[in-house]
């Protein structure tokens, strides 16, 4: 009795096994034929699909044996309503009712509350689900949509130049003929009070001459106020031209002018230009020499177009130079160009640093860096979660366990690896930075995202 309970057993096993297996084979039957589109296609070609395999007839090429599965949810979502366009709405409306609508903010004309302003709807423009061949393969890497503080580091490159603030001249106060020079080449350091030349002048001989007069005349007649103004106005003439307390009281001393009359100099610098020679007559207003004044220089930065936006004035500048390698100097930015130079797609930006012992040489390559904190929180996703096309730029997102949908994001500034994200995202919605270029290729595969065309 309990053999044949047991062969019993053992054909009732068999039976629900098989019955169970053909069940399996059935269903999978069904699920082929309704959930899965099977195509052929070149893989050079991808808009040829043909229902049967052959040759690409553009290239040639064997066509690839396609098996996509059909996603039930995929029918219509995320899609505008017939007869809607959300271009076409007015972008502002009233609280209460959202039929009243504007084109700019306002108040509502119900009730004079502010307008509110509706946000565009995001347009799903690709999807990828996976098929069960697939998950096992892929492994996508997931980041949640969330707001962060952005801080971004500029590096640039700048050049040393002069200060135009620090140039200068010496001129020629009253015409005359040069008769020695005590500076002997460019680059020489003029200091003020510096003897400089010999300058023959006839005008300043006679309007010395006149001086000693003025001063006898007065010394004689103190009391008259005449003599006085004669001897002040010649006095503080000869001062004008650049003649030294020292030399009046030596011409007084001796009573006479000399024939050439030393010239000292009024500033201090370098020697940029050296005009005077022997021999050389100069008019009044004509540079002995043009100097500049190196104890501040300014040093000019190139700024790249896509960060010129980020560039204020009063922002810190560190700089490194080539020539002092771990030397460290620190700046503001002062002066910003008003104009983007159109070759080089840059902006000139400028600091001034003093530079005393005269270290920084005009024509020194700098190193700089400006650190920018970005104000507020804007939301960002790791900058490996965007496919820039070149017209539009892609982020994938995960809407289930093997499901996933292509959206149109605006980005703004990237800092640390990581990118602003304008328009296009929600905080907490999770992005695929590894996997989303396989993603990318699937969608291509089926037939490349929506509206593709348009966008190129």
């Amino acid at each position: 009795m309990n053999k044949f309970n047991l062969i019993f057993y053992i054909c009732l096993s068999l039976l629900a096994f098989s019955c169970e297996d053909s069940a399996h084979k059935h269903e999978d039957e069904v699920h082929t034929k309704e959930e899965v589109e099977i195509f052929y296609t070149c893989s050079m070609h991808p808009q040829i699909k043909e229902s049967h395999p052959g040759k690409c007839p553009i290239c040639g090429m064997g066509l690839t044996k396609i098996e996509k599965e059909i996603d039930p949810i995929e029918s219509g979502e995320d899609m505008p309503k017939d007869g809607e366009s959300q271009k076409d709405k007015p972008p502002y409306y009233c609280q209460d009712d959202p039929t009243v609508r504007s084109l700019a903010p306002g108040e509502c004309p119900l009730d004079g509350t502010p307008l509110i302003k509706e946000e565009p709807s995001r347009a799903v423009i690709g999807r990828v689900k996976l098929r069960k061949s697939q998950v096992s393969h892929f492994k996508a890497d997931i980041f949640k949509v969330t707001p962060m503080k952005m801080r971004k580091e500029i590096r640039l490159l700048g050049t040393v130049m002069k200060s135009e603030r620090r140039q200068s001249n010496i001129p020629a106060q009253v015409p005359g003929r040069v008769e020695d020079v005590f500076i002997q080449s460019t680059g020489a350091l003029i200091k003020k009070g510096d003897p400089i030349l010999k300058l023959y002048s006839p005008k300043l001989l006679t309007t010395g001459e006149e001086y000693l007069i003025a001063r006898k005349n007065y010394l004689n007649h103190s009391k008259n106020s005449q003599f006085k103004d004669l001897y002040s106005q010649a006095r503080e003439r000869l001062k004008l031209w650049g003649i030294l307390d020292k030399q009046l009281k030596a011409w007084e001393k001796k009573g006479e002018i000399p024939r050439e009359i030393v010239i000292y100099s009024n500033v201090t610098g370098i020697v940029e230009k050296k005009n005077a020679v022997v021999g050389k007559y100069f008019n009044e207003g004509s540079s002995f020499f043009d100097l500049v004044d190196l104890s501040k220089v300014w040093v000019e930065l190139d700024v790249y177009e896509h960060d010129a936006g980020l560039i204020q004035n009063g922002q810190s500048v560190i700089m490194e130079f080539n020539s002092y390698p771990g030397e460290v100097w620190e700046g503001q930015i002062d002066f910003i160009s008003p104009v983007l130079d159109e070759l080089s797609r840059t902006l000139k930006v400028r600091t001034t640093l003093t530079n005393d012992k005269g270290k920084l040489k005009p024509g020194m390559a700098a190193n700089a860096v400006v650190e920018i904190k970005l104000e507020g929180m804007p939301l960002v996703i790791p900058r490996s979660a965007v496919i820039d096309t070149g017209k539009r730029k892609i982020v994938w997102l995960k809407t289930g366990e093997i499901r996933y949908q292509a959206v149109e994001v605006q980005t703004g500034f990237e800092s640390s690896g990581h990118v602003e994200i304008k328009s296009g995202l929600k905080e907490g919605e999770e992005v695929v930075i590894q996997g989303n270029f396989l993603l990318d290729a699937q969608a291509e595969l089926f037939g490349g995202y929506d509206g593709e065309d348009d966008a190129r």
